[in-house]
């Protein structure tokens, strides 16, 4: 799993744990839900400015997004080379 594809999953990930829908997280963070469904699903690389309004959105911080999408990522390719 590329680093991209573990932020989609944790973005993801936080918005469930927090029972927020993607209608509701797209409109706080001000991005039309076909854009969030595309980053949730790493179809598409979000940039910095994105990341800071989902993260500020969810309550969270961008780099706590980012340390558990790399997390994520080193876990899986431990997996994968096992």
């Amino acid at each position: 799993m590329t680093r991209i594809e573990a932020l989609g999953v944790v973005i993801r990930d936080a918005r469930t744990r927090r029972s927020i829908s993607q209608e509701k997280l797209a409109a706080f963070a001000k991005l039309h839900r076909n854009a969030l469904g595309r980053i949730e699903r790493s179809e598409v690389a979000l940039n910095l400015n994105t990341l800071w309004l989902i993260a500020d959105a969810m309550g969270v911080t961008a780099s706590e997004l980012v340390q558990e999408a790399e997390i994520l990522a080193a876990t899986d390719e431990q997996a994968s080379s096992a």
